[in-house]
């Protein structure tokens, strides 16, 4: 049996859905993408997946954050601990004397700490059975916890991943006689990343006869990889004749309910291994009327300088500079030749 293209028939292909599923698009509301590049959905019927979910925390959650709560939960731990002691009276610690200090929680503390870590207790020693079971099950668990706490500094060392900053808001700014949106990325790691690739989906709402339906459509970028990501990359989708966007103002970018999926992938130099980062912006993060701000810096020995710093800063245009769709929108490329015109509807007119 001879198998036919959708095209060759005469009818639509069906748009891509990026692995969400028809019936799920439709029923979400909202992005489907964070600005982080967390996916915005949650799974029951699964567990409560407690290790798991504090697993992924410890492995993704900034330096200071990760540092502060594992010092938190070790002085948690050895505080009960010293609370423990404390209730058996005064008695369940011997040789408190040498150690000169006062309070009765202090010294406790102290003698927790010395178990906990296995580097000994000195003068103190612990009396009665009841306070060395609690000396047996301290000195089990935490050389557990510590090792565990190892096995998470490494892992978050030796995890290869993207530090990639987007810029908070994408521009609609003139492009090659029209427009473009655009966006920018800097990679932030002291480590090169080669062959980066950028892919941009965008997810809207269409008209369909009567009913509005979700669909996704793959933008076409003007230069969809680089070879070498060792400054900034501004990635500009043209928005031409054929492009989904054509003849889109703002106030129709929002009744769509629009948003743009980006993913970003590239080869990390310095373990030779994959990495990815993602993010969205909604109609609501897309800037009309501006143009990004030159990143580049002089620099008297001649090397190519930028400052991340300025990767947000934008230039307002006059009013109406792409906030009125492009004539080259319309017609094509014989439009940049004519003289400017009034604004266009959209190219097809059932989009919304």
């Amino acid at each position: 049996m001879d198998s036919m293209d959708p095209e060759s028939q005469g009818q639509r292909p069906e748009p891509e859905d990026l692995g969400f599923g028809r019936v799920l698009a439709e029923q979400v509301r909202g992005r489907f993408l964070n600005k982080d590049g967390t996916p915005n959905s949650r799974k029951y019927g699964v567990g409560s997946q407690v290790w798991q979910r504090l697993q992924l925390r410890a492995l993704y959650a900034s330096w200071t954050a990760f540092v502060a709560w594992l010092f938190g939960l070790l002085l948690l731990v050895n505080g009960v601990f010293a609370l423990a002691y404390m209730s058996l009276g005064p008695a369940s610690l011997a040789g408190v004397e040498a150690l000169q200090l006062p309070d009765a929680f202090t010294r406790a503390f102290a003698f927790s700490v010395g178990v906990f870590s296995t580097v000994g207790t000195g003068p103190l020693h612990a009396v009665g059975s009841t306070a060395n079971w609690l000396v047996t099950i301290e000195s089990l668990l935490g050389p557990m916890l510590l090792l565990g706490a190892g096995g998470f500094l490494i892992a978050r060392l030796s995890r290869p991943r993207a530090s990639i900053r987007f810029t908070h808001s994408a521009v609609v700014a003139p492009y090659q006689g029209g427009r473009g949106l655009m966006f920018r990325l800097i990679n932030v790691r002291p480590s090169e990343l080669i062959d980066v690739e950028a892919r941009v989906s965008l997810a809207w709402y269409e008209l369909e006869g009567a009913k509005r339906k979700r669909r996704f459509h793959p933008l076409k970028l003007d230069r969809r990889s680089v070879e070498f990501f060792t400054l900034h990359w501004t990635v500009v989708h043209p928005i031409t004749a054929d492009s989904p966007l054509a003849g889109v103002t703002r106030e129709q970018l929002r009744e769509a309910e629009a948003e743009f999926l980006v993913s970003i992938a590239g080869l990390e130099e310095a373990f030779s291994t994959r990495v990815h980062a993602r993010t969205s912006y909604t109609a609501d993060e897309v800037r009309w009327d501006a143009k990004f701000a030159d990143m580049f810096m002089s620099s008297p020995d001649g090397i190519m300088t930028v400052d991340a710093e300025r990767l947000d800063r934008f230039d307002r245009l006059p009013e109406g500079t792409t906030a009125t769709p492009a004539a080259l929108e319309r017609y094509g490329a014989q439009a940049a030749e004519q003289a400017a015109l009034p604004g266009f509807p959209l190219a097809d007119p059932h989009r919304f």
